[in-house]
């Protein structure tokens, strides 16, 4: 089978699944290594963004997706009308921050950190598809524990958790501060 074969193979694959699919998956469709397939899926890429079109492919975190091109979005709404779209308030985008740094994460542990309840917010983000239920601590009551989804890391760009933001002792102190702040600010409500 020749290299553009393959490339069409994978690319059909993508375009059918129409979610992210791991490189050693579509390696095993078309009998070849991990490495090999990675090189035909970052031609496809380079590719596309080459070309005049609309889409291109996404790697998040060794796996790749067929996805519209970010310029694109504004002829979306007009076909789509109603895009879904969705507003993240500071007080989800703390939450979101929490989970995304301290992943796996249980809500008395992002309660503990922003030092008020957080159960709107975790239950918004589930709904945003942003987080999500990971599985259950091994402690007295098994309390859910939360993480990041694929759908946090297309939205902000990254292609994994590394890539990430460091966080210093002194934003997270000022982070500290801010909650407490706030905190103190809903009580006197």
């Amino acid at each position: 089978m020749d290299r553009q074969r393959e490339k069409a193979i994978l690319e059909a694959i993508l375009f059918t699944m129409g979610e992210s699919v791991e490189v050693g998956r579509l390696a095993a469709v078309i009998e070849k290594e991990e490495g090999y397939t990675r090189e035909l899926l970052t031609e496809l890429k380079e590719e596309y963004d080459k070309r005049e079109c609309g889409i291109t492919l996404m790697e998040l975190e060794g796996s790749f997706q067929m996805c519209t091109k970010a310029e694109m979005y504004e002829y979306l709404i007009k076909i789509a009308k109603t895009p879904r779209k969705y507003v993240l308030t500071d007080t989800l985008l703390e939450t979101l921050s929490i989970v995304a740094y301290k992943q796996p994460v249980t809500r008395a542990e992002i309660e503990k950190i922003r030092g008020v309840s957080c159960d709107h917010a975790v239950n918004r983000l589930i709904e945003f598809g942003l987080i999500m239920e990971v599985g259950r601590m091994d402690a007295p009551g098994r309390p859910l524990l939360f993480g990041t989804t694929e759908e946090f890391l297309r939205s902000f760009g990254v292609k994994s958790l590394e890539e990430l933001p460091k966080l210093s002792s002194v934003q997270m102190e000022e982070f500290k501060i801010q909650a407490e702040q706030e905190a103190s600010v809903q009580l006197d409500i």
